[in-house]
């Protein structure tokens, strides 16, 4: 297959970000990647997907071409062909018997993951909306010293009510990121156990929480701009309506308030 070369870079962490277990990454690192990568076949992509017949094949192959030969597709107890047209696209599918969500669904795939041994984790929404040509980059900003998770993030797909809920997050956490809603992301394996530790299965939505565990851990998040499509079929399950945007802001909101007395409980080793 013809060898793919993308570039990115990455700007020095300030001592602010250090603190707070941030690294920016931003253009440009020379970077070459091929199937035959020792780092993508090392690599296993989690997909999580409810009812995404329409989409998933096409994201298997898209995957499978950056040299990421093992997909695993979690289905959250879908009712449509997504198993079947996951099976026939050559990826491995994990089949959950009640739907658990799409963070107890990818939660599933890392377990899965850790148990094989992989180094690294991707993920990625199932709907064709992330782009895998990006996934080369990604795995290059995850290789750095001090990076354990990679974020894939494209500020302009965020609409006025997700640019608002951004900001409000930044306030309550002091995470300095400019998307904590993208699913495209890259676990090392620090990262990947603690995303699939029996505290994190409390989680009802992957970014901010997980965002916060890692950063509890001392361990380094970076990202990486990776344009993303318009979703072509179906909606979010998360921002599908106000009600449902409301009770999404209203548990993030009280899980950021929580957390400082979380942290302190474990600390002090307080159960």
């Amino acid at each position: 297959m013809t060898q793919h070369s993308k570039s990115v870079s990455r700007k020095p962490a300030g001592a602010s970000e250090v603190a707070s277990g941030i690294i920016r990454a931003a253009m440009p690192i020379h970077l070459s990647t091929s199937p035959a990568d020792p780092v993508a076949t090392q690599t296993l992509a989690v997909l999580p997907a409810f009812n995404e017949g329409a989409s998933i094949q096409g994201v298997i192959v898209a995957v499978q071409q950056q040299g990421i030969r093992d997909v695993l597709v979690v289905s959250d107890s879908s009712t449509d062909d997504t198993v079947v047209r996951a099976r026939a696209a050559g990826a491995e599918v994990m089949e959950l018997p009640l739907r658990c969500g799409a963070w107890l669904a990818t939660q599933a795939g890392l377990r899965w993951a850790q148990r094989k041994g992989y180094r690294y984790v991707c993920t990625l929404d199932a709907d064709g909306q992330h782009q895998p040509e990006h996934l080369p980059a990604m795995l290059t900003a995850a290789r750095q010293d001090g990076v354990d998770m990679v974020i894939g993030v494209y500020p302009e797909r965020l609409s006025w009510a997700r640019r608002g809920a951004t900001r409000w997050f930044r306030v309550l956490t002091g995470l300095k990121l400019e998307d904590v809603t993208s699913g495209m992301r890259i676990y090392g394996q620090r990262a990947i156990e603690q995303a699939a530790s029996a505290q994190a299965s409390l989680l009802d939505y992957q970014d901010l929480g997980v965002l916060l565990l890692l950063r509890r851990a001392g361990l380094g998040i970076a990202e990486v701009p990776a344009p993303m499509h318009p979703r072509g079929v179906g909606k979010s399950h998360v921002f599908s309506s106000w009600w449902k945007v409301g009770g999404y802001l209203l548990q993030t909101t009280v899980l950021c308030l929580a957390w400082p007395m979380l942290k302190q409980r474990a600390t002090s080793g307080r159960p």
